[in-house]
């Protein structure tokens, strides 16, 4: 009997053990996933010579509200401020032809927004720029998405990761590889998804983000971009005209 005891203490040690390696275990893996996401390090200075998005958050607060309060001025962030004239571009599109702005005869302005295959939130918004794009494209205002993440080396950011997941969640709009990041530092955007607002005249009319709830779509309170383009449609400045985008940081490649 004292053995059987003794071999019963045994297993129950060793499946404590186990149980207590494998929560450790999936306590670090959620660790990392937030490291990714949300704490990052400190980002080095951008090649273009874009300061570090120094003190910027990685992600909305849990219960999915954010500020749209920017810290850092457009000055800071370097590309585009209110105002400006985008220059058109010439990018490839998920069906291998060349895309540019102009292609677009009777926009009455853009949607410009560069977004990602991998990013938990550009995942997040994928079905609100589907319905942004269903809404207003009809009345002008077309969803132009750019990736400035692309890359062969990354197999989830690849042209072909791209085509895919354009086709599994049927985008209804254009879908464009930045490749050499050479369209996204002309912008300033920082984050994916970010949004420029631009108009007929492809003058910048709104920067940042889409709506006030990452998290949750039916929890949404203000939507940004929405408002930015009902005011242009009544011949008023949008207001706010800059909020803050919340995303994952662009991957300089």
């Amino acid at each position: 009997m004292k053995s059987i005891s003794i071999l019963i203490s045994s297993f129950v040690l060793i499946a404590g053990i186990l149980t207590s390696c494998k929560n450790n275990s999936e306590k670090k893996e959620r660790k990392d996933l937030l490291e990714q996401y949300q704490g990052r390090p400190e980002r080095p200075e951008r090649p273009d010579g874009r300061p570090p998005m120094k003190g910027d958050r990685k992600g909305p607060p849990l219960g999915g509200n954010h500020s749209p309060v920017q810290s850092k001025t457009l000055e800071e962030i370097g590309g585009y401020k209110i105002g400006d004239v985008a220059t058109d571009f010439e990018l490839k599109n998920i069906d291998g032809n060349l895309f540019s702005l102009s292609d677009f005869t009777e926009a009455k302005g853009y949607i410009v927004v560069f977004t990602c295959n991998g990013c938990p939130f550009s995942k997040m918004y994928e079905d609100r720029l589907i319905a942004l794009h269903n809404k207003y494209a009809p009345k002008g205002y077309p969803v132009i998405a750019i990736n400035p993440n692309i890359s062969q080396d990354n197999p989830i950011e690849s042209f072909e990761a791209m085509q895919t997941r354009a086709e599994d969640k049927f985008f209804p709009f254009v879908y464009l590889a930045d490749e050499g990041q050479k369209i996204s530092p002309q912008y300033g955007a920082v984050r994916t998804p970010h949004v420029f607002l631009l108009d007929n005249q492809r003058k910048v009319q709104y920067i940042g983000t889409i709506d006030d709830n990452a998290r949750s779509s039916e929890s949404v309170k203000t939507k940004y971009v929405e408002n930015a383009i009902d005011a242009l449609e009544n011949d008023l400045k949008p207001e706010p005209n800059f909020t803050k985008a919340i995303g994952c940081p662009i991957k300089i490649n």
